[in-house]
């Protein structure tokens, strides 16, 4: 079973490279971000509490994302693995992540980081912005604290997969495909 975790900050592109990936090695996406938007669409109480959070640019609770992360993965232990795009954030939800999968039977192959500079990223999201219709892509005061956020709390989780040498980084200001290819490169050395 492979199980990769596609790391990086806002606008890096973990969405555009997980989406290849899940094509090329038939994966389950697991996008917190997705999730949680769903809920929010969806209208249920914990997608009204994590709106409140996602729209002011700050990280939803671990015990939120955990939960709703755990139950994917129970309701899918056959496949053929699974990406993590958006967790874990923090080191406690990284550490939490490992003992949700050594408890199902499995372990995180690596973590593949995509480094992108500041000023990209703001670009990126801004563009995305225009077809996104995410209000946290919109206000540049929101992208700054959320790039600020993902410094402080998200960045050491690289360290904890470092550790155990399962950090890998990729260029992610090249173009798509080069991306993808490196990305690839990185997966099946596991």
């Amino acid at each position: 079973m492979l199980n990769i975790v596609l790391f990086g900050p806002p606008g890096a592109g973990k969405g555009t490279q997980s989406e290849k990936l899940i094509k090329k090695y038939n994966l389950i996406h697991l996008s917190t971000g997705d999730l949680l938007r769903a809920e929010m669409s969806a209208q249920t109480e914990l997608g009204q509490s994590a709106k409140k959070f996602i729209e002011s640019g700050l990280l939803v609770p671990d015990e939120v994302v955990i939960g709703m992360i755990d139950n994917k993965i129970k309701a899918n232990k056959s496949a053929n693995g699974f990406i993590f795009d958006g967790f874990p954030r923090t080191v406690p939800q990284a550490g939490s992540l490992d003992q949700m999968m050594k408890l199902n039977g499995m372990e995180i192959n690596g973590m593949i980081g995509l480094g992108v500079d500041e000023e990209e990223l703001a670009k990126r999201i801004q563009i995305r912005s225009q077809t996104s219709n995410r209000a946290d892509d919109k206000d540049p005061d929101v992208i700054r604290r959320r790039i600020a956020e993902y410094n402080k709390s998200t960045a050491p989780v690289a360290d904890f997969y470092a550790k155990k040498k399962k950090y890998f980084e990729v260029n992610g200001m090249n173009d798509i495909d080069k991306v993808f290819a490196d990305i690839c490169k990185v997966v099946d050395s596991f």
